[in-house]
């Protein structure tokens, strides 16, 4: 039989590696048969993996899917469970990543200052990244629709560069913090131009 191929298909780069560490640990632990089982990123994001012989491919793209290889080659996508799963490859699943923990913080109108109830969740924030290995806190900036698109995204980035620099005077390494502004684009509450909507002014802190 011709060895078969993994091709991961639309995975963001740190899950790349990981679907297809995962997915190779999966064909080289299952004889006589290859079987390769798609798993769940941990941050929701959607994957694939297409999985190819010399006798055909098949796509592999709903969590927990199976695609099996014959002696001869033939590939044939299979229905399983996530309980199926996890009772057949225990060890394989606890070496997944956890679920990141996400937080949204608030800020006073027009400005870059975290509300105080929001900032006294920043200690949460660092310990929850702390207890993870190699803790990393991505902070993304938002605006309500209120003042122009360039304003907004000005704005935006500035309220997630100042809590990044919170996060970094409260002891975090700089380092491990990525802040991003994305304006007026993503709001919670979808609201007409020039609409004050104190849920759309936050920021968005997702740690990995």
């Amino acid at each position: 039989m011709q060895p078969s191929t993994l091709t991961p298909l639309h995975f963001p780069k740190r899950a790349t590696l990981a679907a297809a560490a995962l997915t190779t640990a999966l064909l080289s632990g299952c004889a006589p048969a290859t079987r390769v089982t798609l798993l769940p990123q941990a941050d929701g994001h959607p994957s694939a993996v297409e999985v190819t012989t010399s006798k055909g491919s098949q796509l592999v793209a709903q969590p927990y899917q199976v695609a099996e290889v014959t002696k001869a080659g033939a590939v044939e996508v299979v229905p399983t469970t996530a309980e199926e799963v996890r009772k057949a490859h225990p060890q394989l699943i606890a070496l997944l990543p956890a679920a990141p923990d996400r937080f949204v913080l608030e800020f006073e109108p027009g400005s870059s200052d975290l509300t105080a109830a929001s900032q006294a969740r920043l200690p949460e924030v660092i310990t929850k990244a702390q207890a993870r290995a190699g803790g990393e806190i991505v902070v993304t900036g938002h605006t309500d629709r209120q003042g122009t698109l360039e304003a907004n995204d000005a704005l935006s980035l500035k309220r997630a560069q100042a809590v990044r620099d919170l996060l970094i005077g409260q002891g975090f390494q700089p380092e491990l913090i990525q802040a991003v502004g994305r304006g007026e684009r993503e709001p919670t509450v979808p609201t007409d131009d020039e609409v004050i909507e104190p849920r759309n002014r936050r920021a968005e802190v997702v740690v990995r």
